[in-house]
């Protein structure tokens, strides 16, 4: 017997549901204006670009960003799960599980980002992650 997988609950995951990820979280509007500003910086639209040489800790804020906003994501699509949204939330959680496959040390959950535990979607990963960093005190926010 199969269990029923459902990535908009986290029924079927070894991972939090959504209610339990992001429990800690801070609201959507607050969240989204943190993302979309360290998206500007990081992208060097915003005072605070560092230009040369990647700092010794850039990999571990690229992965706060893409983490932040692949939690974001997800917020939305369990909110209005149409579409568009759970369509921005996979492709946010498959970058940051491609990132997390490239820097393996950064991850904090059981589970590595090409688990089949989270097949077919990235998004019980995020939140698996997500709420690894809240439980650590949101190392290097």
């Amino acid at each position: 017997m199969s269990i029923a997988v459902n990535p908009d609950t986290g029924d079927g995951f070894d991972a939090p549901t959504p209610s339990e990820a992001y429990a800690d979280a801070p609201g959507l509007r607050r969240e989204m204006h943190e993302v979309m500003e360290m998206g500007a910086v990081r992208d060097g639209r915003r005072d605070g670009m560092v230009t040369g040489p990647p700092a010794p800790g850039a990999a571990a804020a690229d992965r706060i960003f893409l983490l932040r906003r692949a939690a974001l994501m997800d917020r939305m699509a369990v909110d209005d799960p149409g579409t568009g949204a759970r369509g921005a939330a996979v492709r946010a959680a498959f970058a940051l599980a491609q990132f997390d496959h490239r820097h393996p040390a950064l991850i904090a959950g059981p589970h590595g980002p090409r688990s089949t535990e989270f097949d077919p979607s990235q998004r019980p990963y995020v939140r698996q992650e997500y709420a690894a960093w809240i439980a650590a005190g949101q190392p290097g926010a």
